[in-house]
């Protein structure tokens, strides 16, 4: 499995907005997720360190709902960069996302030391606001289930002092 996205969204997103814990480029204690296109899909894959322990041999099941989550977002920023005419490395800035809601299906416990591959499919409500369904994968096995609605950020979100 590969490790990580070669072109990911998070990788493009500029400075203020590349701090969130799950998935900011720039927060040296977050996880550093990275979300890019495989064929129609959306991928992220992520290997949890031995701390994010449920009980021993299992992951927790927080970092899970967060790898849902960063990856909803990151996706939906990719289908609209994509519905307005860019794709990742044009130059153009990809629009950002904020959580509008967050539902996770916890399927079967996920093992501890196995990269974790989350898969996407987009799907545009509204304007602003994208639905996208994630499976999370542990090799072949489906650990969990997520669906995120997301919400494009407002321009007012961040309060620049």
């Amino acid at each position: 499995m590969e490790k990580t996205s070669v072109k990911a969204v998070q990788d493009e997103y500029p400075d203020d907005f590349a701090w969130c814990y799950g998935c900011g480029r720039l927060n040296e204690a977050g996880h550093h997720f990275r979300t890019g296109w495989q064929g129609e899909q959306t991928v992220t894959v992520y290997t949890p360190e031995q701390d994010h322990t449920a009980i021993p041999g299992f992951v927790y099941g927080g970092v899970i709902a967060s790898l849902i989550d960063c990856h909803g977002t990151g996706s939906a920023s990719l289908a609209l960069h994509r519905k307005n005419g860019h794709e990742l490395g044009d130059g153009a800035e990809p629009p950002r996302f904020v959580t509008g809601s967050l539902h996770v299906d916890f399927m079967k416990p996920t093992p501890q030391g196995i990269p974790l591959k989350a898969v996407g499919v987009v799907e545009e409500i509204h304007p602003k606001k994208w639905k996208v369904q994630t499976e999370v994968f542990a090799n072949d096995t489906l650990c969990a289930r997520g669906e995120v609605i997301a919400v494009v950020m407002p321009s007012n979100f961040v309060d620049k002092q």
